[in-house]
């Protein structure tokens, strides 16, 4: 079992039709470590998220190469070799 000392309540509002199907399957799912891994992932998400964003951003600040560096560049590996 997890350690949840320090840990904060949280409270979720769901229509009562969807609480009653809930109470169904409470034997068989844990639905707070359910919500508990859903929140951790989707946080997981939004940090990769606002990683690439922050990656975009900085390769978008770059500075561009002249035309033609890239057939430059083949053409001295190619004579290089």
């Amino acid at each position: 079992m997890a350690n949840y000392m320090g840990s904060a309540v949280v409270t979720v509002r769901v229509p009562e039709d969807l609480k009653r199907e809930m109470e169904k399957y409470r034997g068989r799912i844990n639905w707070s470590a359910e919500i508990r891994e859903f929140i951790a992932e989707r946080i997981e998400e939004e940090r990769k998220r606002e990683a690439f964003e922050r990656l975009l951003n900085l390769v978008e600040s770059l500075p561009g190469v002249p035309k033609g560096t890239s057939k430059r560049l083949v053409r001295d590996d190619r004579e290089g070799h």
